[in-house]
């Protein structure tokens, strides 16, 4: 459970940090025609990486804790 939870921690962590600290998610967005949202991107994008890094370290918690 833990290494599964650590996982979708780090994975979620990259994405969104991808997508806050690069132009993929608007060139993405604008692509596909929905070039309006892209101004409310840091209003998702920001609370998900501090979800992601919270749940990242929650796991690594676990884990020293456990093991």
């Amino acid at each position: 459970m833990s290494d599964r939870l650590l996982r979708t921690g780090l994975i979620g962590t990259v994405v969104a940090a991808i997508c806050c600290f690069t132009p993929a998610l608007v060139i993405l967005v604008s692509a596909v025609g929905l070039s309006a949202l892209v101004g409310y991107l840091d209003f998702v994008l920001f609370p998900a990486l501090a979800l992601f890094i919270a749940i990242t370290g929650y796991a690594l918690w676990r884990r020293k804790r456990t093991g």
